[in-house]
């Protein structure tokens, strides 16, 4: 399992440089971790950088993989990685997500840099 965090996602589906290293990446849908909170992060982000629509594409094609809600086992987790690693919450809870599925994480920001199970992919400048 691949879970992939939203700066990843906006990467790719912008088809930026860095976006072309994340697409050689990308799991298969029945193999993509998605946690509900990167479906409103993304749904957030679409919605004011490409409209609606293209938001509303984005979330039914995230409904076709591996969705995971935040439950209590999560948040706790969350809350300790917050402490531990000085993540915000959004961050935390997908690090948590990623660590209670025994996922890894394949993100471009860089606060998960040097993090366990964690793929980091630096932004490629043009």
């Amino acid at each position: 399992m691949v879970l992939v965090d939203t700066s990843a996602w906006i990467e790719w589906l912008m088809a930026t440089p860095t976006g072309g290293a994340v697409a050689s990446l990308i799991p298969a849908q029945k193999d993509w971790l998605v946690p509900t909170i990167i479906q409103l992060e993304l749904a957030k982000w679409l919605t004011r950088e490409l409209g609606e629509d293209r938001a509303d594409q984005v979330i039914a094609f995230s409904q076709m993989c591996h969705i995971v809600s935040l439950d209590t086992k999560i948040a706790l987790a969350a809350a300790d990685l917050c402490a531990r690693y000085r993540l915000a919450t959004a961050d935390a809870i997908i690090y948590a997500t990623a660590l209670a599925h025994e996922a890894e994480l394949l993100t471009c920001d860089a606060h998960f840099e040097g993090l366990e199970g964690v793929r980091y992919l630096a932004k490629i400048v043009a």
